[in-house]
This record gives C-alpha cells, structure tokens and sequence, in this order.
C-alpha cells in the first residue's frame, strides 16, 4: 500500500512532478471557474437572497415530492436494493467544478470502486449554480466508466437553479410549472424579483450526455431530493439541506419516520453536523433538530457523513454507550477549504488524539502559503515548505508533528508571521492577531478565483465495506500525481461495529 500523508511528504504528494493519466479524460476545452468574475457571482445570489428576505427552498421541495408523488415515486420514499449481506459503495462530496481537480480523482476512484453497488454524491453535484447543461462535463463525463448507480443529495449550490438540472437528472423530473409572483409582503416581492430563475435545458446537449451513462447497470431514479436506500444489513438515509443549511417541516417528519426500525443507519446530508471543531445539529423547522434524531439509540444511527466542507473531517462522538462517528466528505472535486484554520479539537469528548483530517494542518498551510504568495506576487515571503508549516501547527497546537521532522525543523519568526496571516489555530487563551481572511471571505471567494491546477490537490473520496457486524470506512487521496493515482494512499479509515 502506498504512503499516505501520515507517513511522508511524498505520500502527500508534494515531492514528485509525473501528473496522472486524468488529463486524458477531461474534455479539450476546460472553463476554469472563477467566483471573482461577476458572470459567476450574480447567477449564485440565491443564498444572499434567502438569507436576507427568507428562505424559500421549504415550499419549492414540497411541489417536488408532490411532483414526484403523482408521478408514481414511492410513498415512503425508499428504494430498495438486493443487496447480499456483505457489499460496498463509494461516497464522494463536492465534486463538479469540471476542472482539473475534479478530474484528477476519477482515475483512483475508478480503481478503488471496483467491486461496489453504487455511489451516493454528497452535496453540490454541479458548481456554480447547478445548470442542466453543465451536467455533461460536470457529471456523465467525469464518470462514464463507474458501471453501478449514482445516488446523491443537493447542496445549496444546485438549489440555486431551484433543483431542475438535479431533478431532471436524478429523478427525470419536469421542470416544475411557474408561479405568480407572491403578494403577500414585500419581502416576497423583492425576492421573487431578483431571485435567479432556471433557464430551460438544451435538449439535445443532454441526450448526449446521458448516453455517456447509459448501460443498464449505470441506471438509478430516484424518488426526490431526499430519501433512503435499503441496502442488505443497513438503510442509507439522504436529506436535503437546501439554500441555508436546514430541513423543512414536512422533510422532517419523513425522517423521523424512515430512522424508526431495526436496521442500523447512515445520513448522508449537504451540512455536516460536526466540522471545524464545532457542532452544528440543523435545525428542523417546527422543532427539534437533525442531530436529535441521529443520538437517538432506537433510531440505530452508526455514521453520519457530510458535505458542503471541502476536505475530510471525522469526529468519534460517544453518545450513551456507542460512538457515532460524524465524518465531512467534500473533498470530491471542489475547491480545498483549509484544514489548518481548525483549532485543536475538544468537543463532545472529542479530543485532538481522536480527530482526523485530511489534508493534515501543515500540508493545508503549506498549501495556502503558496496560494497567497502567487496570489499577492509575494512568493518570497509566503511560502513554507511542508516541513516549516508541519512544525509551525505543532507548535501554535501544543501537538507532536504528525509526521516525522527529520531533522527538525527550525520555527522562525518568518514561519510564525506567515502562519498568522493565514488564519492558522492556535491554543486556547492566545490572543487574537492580525490575519487574511482564509476561512471565510477567501474560502468563499479568493481560492476559487485562484485554484490551484497543478499537484498536489489534496482531494479525497470514502468506500464503505458493510457486513452484519460492521461497517468499514476508508478516506481515500487523490493528489493528481501518477504516484497516488496508481496506489491511492488511505489517509483514514475506522472499523464501525454494528451488532
């Protein structure tokens, strides 16, 4: 098996140049995204506008499961599968920008698949605005030779076409009839104005991409947005956290209804419940919350896996007497969110020696160092080697180098600047200092605009081996080199028991 990034720098993929065979598979011409670029922005305004004038995502996926309902989608929302006691799938999150990192994971993931029943895609299948007709490149492309079914769950940025191209492609879906503009108050009126309204599809654009993912064993239909697999000894539950990262009512009471019975669970939803050190349940409207249902000990919950976050996350939550373990998944395709901005982890009994990420805290520093200094042409001053910012998380930490300094490196106060600019964590009690804004205004801006197309690009994806007993999970890398591409390193993996 190959190195991972536990092990060496160059099972983090940061010290060889041969690139994989995944520039092969990518179309001849690639539209590099850019969320600097107004063309890009003003499409994705949905969310700003839901935040600011209400969120109207609840009524809209109530006329789809209606929709669905009269077209003959099973009631409960279930689909059941044959499997045998002992199968695997894949899960992937955040995959479709179309570019080279998205790419750059289809090779491992192809190899690693092998064998499994289906994939479940968590979250943003299509960036920026989840069109269907940038499902071609963005999906049947990509993932033309995976001879199983794809299930998967929105994210907010394919709610942000108001679901038609997930819709149409997942469930085969017409597009949902217009309605008048509401009157009842200005708000509604506002929004309704500058809300981003779907164009319709090119036809002929998206009868050739599904014959990319034609074979019969490719073929999955979903019932909706939301809904569960029964799949041998577990039920796999996907939900759908719309614009702003909550579920609807109705949503709600379906599932507290399919978590009830024997079967031992995993969610799969687009907002992760643990991710960067803290805890985020979801609410649900008229109630409760997403993670109630989850702790629930009748409900038989064994994982739950989420999106939305672009890199791996997992956090071991006791909860009476077992442990969930709570993983984030999006590290599929999508632009890298930093690891390095994560505090140490004590939460939930959840401490540091237990917490899990990839890419590791120095590579991701070391990774946005080299962002910034090409970003600011300020190379010079920026950039650390792996080593310098390994040694630097340690330190600002209090933890041992998680992989091994030798010799050991040297933190100078070069280094220490550098990592405080870019929003590196400290221990608890430091004072804050000046820093670029790398979690949040960059992440959601600035490191689209300026992705990185060369390797190492620390993405990832999971297989998931089920038995009677247990349920195996593995995170697998993919950092575009040949390197990992042939041998695709696991950086995590956990054994959970079921029995």
């Amino acid at each position: 098996m190959s190195d991972s990034s536990r092990d060496t720098a160059t099972g983090a993929g940061w010290d060889t140049e041969e690139r994989g065979s995944y520039r092969e598979l990518m179309p001849h011409r690639v539209e590099k995204l850019s969320w600097l670029n107004p063309k890009t922005l003003w499409p994705a305004r949905n969310g700003v506008l839901a935040s600011w004038f209400g969120d109207p995502t609840g009524r809209t996926r109530s006329r789809w499961v209606e929709q669905q309902a009269a077209a003959g989608a099973p009631a409960d929302g279930v689909i059941r599968r044959k499997e045998e006691d002992h199968f695997s799938f894949m899960v992937i999150g955040d995959t479709g920008e179309g570019d080279e990192p998205q790419y750059a994971v289809v090779p491992g993931f192809l190899k690693v698949s092998e064998g499994t029943r289906f994939t479940v895609l968590a979250s943003d299948v299509i960036y920026p605005v989840g069109s269907t007709d940038d499902y071609d490149t963005k999906f049947h492309r990509p993932y033309q030779d995976y001879q199983a079914p794809i299930y998967a769950i929105p994210g907010n940025h394919d709610w942000y076409d108001d679901l038609h191209g997930f819709m149409r492609v997942f469930c085969d879906a017409p597009p949902l009839a217009p309605q008048p503009v509401p009157r009842s108050s200005v708000r509604d009126r506002l929004r309704s104005l500058l809300w981003h309204k779907p164009r319709p599809a090119d036809e002929q654009r998206l009868a050739a991409a599904r014959q990319l993912r034609s074979s019969p064993a490719q073929q999955a239909r979903q019932p909706g947005p939301y809904w569960a697999v029964d799949a041998g000894p577990v039920r796999i539950i996907g939900i759908d956290t719309g614009l702003l990262g909550t579920v609807d009512a109705e949503q709600g009471r379906w599932l507290r209804e399919v978590s009830r019975g024997p079967l031992p669970k995993i969610l799969v939803t687009g907002s992760p419940l643990y991710v960067d050190g803290e805890h985020h349940p979801c609410p649900i409207d008229g109630g409760g919350t997403v993670d109630d249902i989850v702790r629930d000990p009748e409900h038989r919950y064994a994982a739950v896996i989420g999106g939305d976050i672009h890199n791996y996350q997992r956090y071991p939550v006791p909860v009476g007497d077992r442990t969930i373990q709570y993983v984030v998944s999006g590290g599929g395709g999508a632009f890298m969110h930093a690891t390095h901005t994560i505090p140490r982890v004590d939460l939930a009994h959840v401490t540091e020696d237990d917490f899990r990420c990839y890419p590791l805290r120095g590579d991701s520093l070391a990774f946005y160092s080299r962002l910034y200094g090409r970003r600011l042409r300020m190379r010079r001053l920026f950039t650390l080697t792996e080593a310098q910012a390994t040694a630097v998380i340690a330190q600002r930490l209090g933890i041992p180098p998680t992989r091994a300094q030798n010799p050991p490196v040297r933190v100078t106060p070069r280094v220490r600047l550098i990592a405080g600019l870019l929003g590196a964590a400290s221990r608890p009690g430091r004072a804050a200092r000046l820093r670029l804004p790398v979690r949040k205004a960059y992440t959601q801006l600035f490191s689209p605009g300026s992705a990185t197309y060369s390797p190492p690009f620390f993405k990832s994806f999971l297989r998931l081996d089920v038995t009677p007993q247990s349920i195996r999970l593995r995170c697998y890398a993919a950092t575009g080199n040949r390197r990992q591409e042939l041998d695709s390193p696991v950086e995590d993996e956990v054994t959970i028991p079921l029995v």
